[in-house]
């Protein structure tokens, strides 16, 4: 099963890890009393005197000379409140005058001296016989008393003892009321308690192990992902807008590399040809029809009603300028109008200060939706009034002001723009930015940037939606109408890399709706 892989399992895993750990740190705060807690541990338990018997582990001959002290040890023993919470004198739960009590096993106590680190003398204080300190002569144990414990804080005893060997067993024995006393397994004896408790640094480490194993596993098998939902083989056209012709190779290529088994051909010839060739599929099979998609630079007027057409994508075109034409406010709309119509033949004749030049006009062929765009929402619906007077744009090739030509493609009209004193086209705006020899010009007083119609709802004119054109409703299965969904659902980024604005985010839906 395809949900069964390791990354799966580990992610999972992962999941039920963190969720466990969670459980089981809440359930363990709530019924494991450790909130307060009094730890111990014995820092030293030496021989002492001239009758140690060699080999007994830490041995240290030594002069002392007192009665009774047979076998005689020292030993030094650590208490602490290693908990999280501070201990009161009522939070000592023994019913005689001490709180605590330190049992020595086959040992008789000789005497005992406290000792405290800087800042903490107040605990001197209850280390009182009034207050229950004290032990019995003869006897093993040592009462303590009910000592008052901030965080953290500790006192030491050192205690002088007979009668046993080293290493007999030392407890510290009483209650917490809410808490325990117990064995201090903590840190070293003059070190400052961890920053996380045992439990903690646990399952923080495994957390991370499984995460590491996760991600090693996703890396390890990145150069085998698993195909998106909805792919399918088969063999795909796209044909019609030279100005998306980019955008539907990349997307086009992506698909390919997501999906294997698939094939697509990307044949761009302008708008209008585009829908033309896929109109002409009319009396071809159903299958055949599902074998092509068209775009088009805005609604195309030459598809007839059985072409169902998608908005892809906002996409926004900019008027270019030879570089030697100085133009840094731009162009009105009333100006280009009338530069289009031929009312104005000279450069001289839209600003004194623009050389005495024949205006060139480098425009599409009639199957160009960038053209259609742009009759549409700068000309206002007109069409360009100045028939074609050169097939190359050859300004020897007669004398007439304004000259014009038509080329195919975008390319085309930037690389004729750029190489061609005083000429001006149109094109889309990331070709534009990419061709660095020709000036993009502003259109009434706005300038062409994606950005500020998405962000401030700038009025700039020369924009239009992309549209992809199928012969009816894809059918279901249909390679057609996966690569459909590919680009709604996958293809955002690489629409956005080119300059788009895709219609499928919500700026782009009503940007496009408005188109």
């Amino acid at each position: 099963m395809e949900w069964l892989s390791a990354e799966n399992v580990v992610a999972v895993a992962t999941a039920c890890i963190g969720i466990a750990a969670s459980i089981a740190m809440v359930w363990y705060e709530r019924h494991i009393p450790r909130r307060k807690r009094i730890g111990y541990r014995v820092q030293m338990d030496n021989p002492i005197g001239d009758d140690v018997q060699s080999g007994r582990p830490n041995v240290r001959l030594g002069s002392f000379d007192a009665p009774n002290m047979a076998n005689g040890t020292l030993v030094l023993l650590r208490i602490e409140n290693d908990g999280s919470e501070s201990i009161g004198l009522d939070d000592y739960t023994s019913r005689e005058l001490n709180g605590l009590t330190v049992e020595f096993t086959d040992r008789t106590i000789h005497g005992v001296s406290v000792t405290q680190p800087q800042g903490t003398d107040h605990l001197m204080s209850h280390f009182t016989p009034h207050s229950g300190f004290g032990y019995d002569d003869d006897g093993n144990k040592l009462r303590l008393p009910r000592v008052p414990l901030n965080r953290g804080e500790y006192f030491k005893l050192l205690v002088l003892l007979s009668g046993g060997d080293v290493g007999r067993d030392i407890k510290l024995v009483g209650g917490i009321r809410d808490g325990v006393v117990r064995p201090n397994r903590g840190a070293l004896p003059d070190d400052k308690p961890p920053l996380f408790s045992r439990a903690a640094r646990v399952i923080t480490i495994m957390l991370t192990v499984s995460v590491v194993t996760l991600a090693s596993i996703v890396l390890a098998r990145d150069d085998n992902p698993q195909p998106p939902l909805g792919c399918e083989q088969g063999k795909l056209t796209i044909t019609g807008s030279t100005a998306f012709a980019l955008v539907a190779r990349d997307l086009a290529e992506q698909y390919e590399k997501d999906c294997d088994g698939s094939d697509i051909t990307v044949e761009a010839r302008g708008s209008t040809a585009g829908v033309g060739e896929l109109a002409a599929l009319k009396d071809e099979s159903a299958k055949t029809r599902a074998s092509m998609i068209a775009f088009s630079d805005g609604r195309n007027k030459s598809a007839g009603a059985a072409l169902q057409a998608e908005p892809v994508a906002l996409s926004v075109f900019t008027l270019v300028a030879n570089k030697g034409l100085d133009l840094p406010e731009g162009l009105t709309l009333r100006q280009v109008r009338r530069i289009y119509t031929g009312e104005i033949g000279y450069w001289d004749e839209v600003a004194p200060s623009l050389p005495h030049w024949r205006i060139v006009l480098v425009s599409r062929d009639a199957d160009s939706g960038t053209r259609q765009v742009f009759q549409d929402r700068v000309l206002d619906g007109q069409w360009e009034g100045v028939p074609s007077t050169s097939l190359d744009c050859d300004l020897r090739n007669g004398t007439s002001a304004p000259v014009r030509c038509e080329l195919d493609s975008t390319e085309d009209v930037l690389k004729k723009v750029a190489a061609t004193q005083g000429a001006i086209g149109y094109s889309e705006i990331e070709q534009a930015i990419d061709e660095k020899n020709v000036n993009r010009l502003a259109l009434g007083g706005d300038t062409a940037s994606l950005d500020a119609i998405e962000g401030d709802g700038s009025p700039y004119p020369y924009r239009g939606v992309e549209y992809a054109y199928t012969y009816g409703a894809s059918p279901a299965g249909s390679l057609a109408g996966s690569f459909l969904d590919y680009i709604r659902n996958n293809g955002q980024n690489v629409i956005r890399s080119h300059g788009h604005l895709p219609c499928s985010t919500t700026a782009g839906e009503r940007l496009c709706k408005d188109g």
